[in-house]
C-alpha cells in the first residue's frame, strides 16, 4: 500500500542557489523524517538536480531505510538512441541509487514524439525482461503532453501506473481531469505531480487570502491544494517536492485528514473562486520544473518567470526588478536570449517562452531608483 503523500526528490534543499549542489545533510534528514512518519513512496529521476538527486537519495536510504520504502525513478528516454542504451541507463541508475532493484520504473516525459521512438526501439520488450530478472518492479510513465497523446500511450501497453501533472489550476491542462479518469477506468494507478503547481499554490495573494478566509475550517493554501487532489477517488499518490522540514510537516498534517470525496460543496465552490482569482494574478503559467534548462546561452528561464510572476501578482515591480537586475548575471537575464527556441521544445506547458522573455525584458528595462 502506497502512502497518499509521496516524497518528490526534485526540489531538495540546495546550497547558494545552485541546483546541482544539494545540501546533503538537510536532504537526508528530510527524507528520513518523511519515511519515519509513514511516507513510503519516494520519487526521483535521472536528471533531477543535474544528476545528483539519485545519488543523494541512495545515500539517504542507507541504514535500513531502503527496506521501508518503494523507490521510483525515471529513465531519460531522450538519451536512448539504440536498444542497448536502455540497459546502460538502468545500470547507471541502479549504481547511483545504490540498490539492486527499482520498484517503480517510469519512462520519463513520454509524449507524441518520444513514445514512438522508444516504443519502436523495443523498450517495452526490454522492460519486461528486466522485470522478470528483478531489476525493476512495476512499469509506468510520466507525462507532459496533450490528452490525445496521453490516451494513445495508455492504450499501447498494459501499464501498471502513470504520473501526471494535476492541480486545481490545471484541470484542463495536459492529461487533465479527462486523462485522470481515463487512466483510472483502464485499471491504472494514477500518481499526481505538481499538486501545488510547483509551489505556486502554497502562497496566496491578497485576493486569494480573502477567499480562504471565508471557509470555516482554517487550512494553509498548500493544505487546501493537496486536499483537493486527494478528494479525487482516481488519485493514488500525490507527490510533493518538500525542501524544508516546515513544508514536510505541513503536508504530513494535511495527509492525516485527507479522504476521498471529503470536500463539501462549499469547499469546492471556494476552490472554483480561488481558481478564478489566481487566473487573474499569474502572468506566466510556469511551474518551475526546469525542463527548459540548461539554456544554451545561460538564461535562467524559470527563475526569471518566477520573479516576473511575483511582480504581476503583487502589482509591485520594485523588489522584483531589483532582484532581476542585481541577483542575475547579464548572461542569465532575458536579454541574453538568442531566440533559438530549444526551451520551447522542452517545455511541458507548451509556453511561448521567447515571447514571454521579451515581455520580461521590457518590463524590467526601466532604470531603478535607489
Amino acid at each position: 500500500m502506497a502512502s497518499i503523500l509521496g516524497f518528490g526528490a526534485m526540489r531538495l534543499p540546495i546550497l547558494d542557489g545552485d541546483d546541482s549542489e544539494i545540501d546533503e545533510p538537510k536532504a537526508i534528514e528530510l527524507i528520513r523524517y518523511a519515511v519515519d512518519q509513514g511516507v513510503n513512496y519516494l520519487d526521483t529521476a535521472y536528471n533531477y538536480h543535474q544528476g545528483r538527486s539519485e545519488e543523494v537519495l541512495g545515500r539517504a536510504l542507507r541504514d535500513g531505510y531502503r527496506a521501508k520504502v518503494k523507490l521510483a525513478t525515471k529513465m531519460p528516454v531522450w538519451k536512448a538512441e539504440k536498444k542497448e542504451d536502455f540497459q546502460a541507463l538502468l545500470e547507471e541508475q541502479l549504481s547511483r541509487l545504490s540498490t539492486e532493484r527499482i520498484d517503480f520504473y517510469l519512462l520519463h516525459g513520454l509524449g507524441s514524439k518520444s513514445w514512438p521512438k522508444v516504443r519502436d526501439l523495443g523498450v517495452m520488450e526490454w522492460a519486461e525482461k528486466r522485470r522478470k530478472s528483478g531489476e525493476i518492479g512495476e512499469i509506468g510513465f510520466s507525462f507532459h503532453d496533450n490528452l490525445e497523446a496521453f490516451q494513445s500511450i495508455v492504450g499501447d501497453y498494459d501499464w501498471t501506473f502513470c504520473l501526471i501533472q494535476y492541480n486545481y489550476m490545471g484541470i484542463a491542462e495536459q492529461a487533465g481531469k479527462a486523462g485522470l479518469e481515463y487512466a483510472a477506468s483502464r485499471g491504472m494507478a494514477v500518481l499526481v505531480m505538481g499538486p501545488l503547481k510547483g509551489g505556486r499554490l502554497a502562497g496566496a495573494p491578497t485576493k486569494v487570502k480573502s477567499l480562504w478566509g471565508q471557509v470555516q475550517t482554517h487550512r494553509s493554501p498548500a493544505a487546501w491544494a493537496l486536499r483537493w487532489v486527494w478528494n479525487h477517488p482516481q488519485v493514488t499518490v500525490a507527490l510533493s517536492g518538500m525542501g524544508s522540514l516546515k513544508e514536510l510537516k505541513e503536508n504530513l498534517a494535511a495527509a492525516e485528514e485527507a479522504r476521498v470525496n471529503v470536500m463539501s460543496e462549499e469547499e469546492l465552490r471556494t476552490i472554483d473562486q480561488v481558481r478564478a482569482a489566481y487566473a487573474e494574478t499569474m502572468a506566466v503559467n510556469c511551474t518551475e520544473c526546469k525542463y527548459c534548462l540548461p539554456c544554451p546561452t545561460g538564461v535562467e528561464i524559470s527563475r526569471i518567470f518566477s520573479i516576473y510572476n511575483d511582480a504581476e501578482r503583487f502589482e509591485n515591480y520594485g523588489d522584483p526588478a531589483f532582484t532581476y537586475r542585481y541577483f542575475l548575471k547579464p548572461e542569465q537575464r532575458a536579454e541574453a536570449c538568442n531566440q533559438c527556441g530549444e526551451c520551447e521544445d522542452k517545455c511541458p506547458q507548451g509556453l511561448p517562452i521567447r515571447e514571454w522573455l521579451g515581455k520580461v525584458s521590457q518590463a524590467f528595462s526601466a532604470p531603478l531608483i535607489s
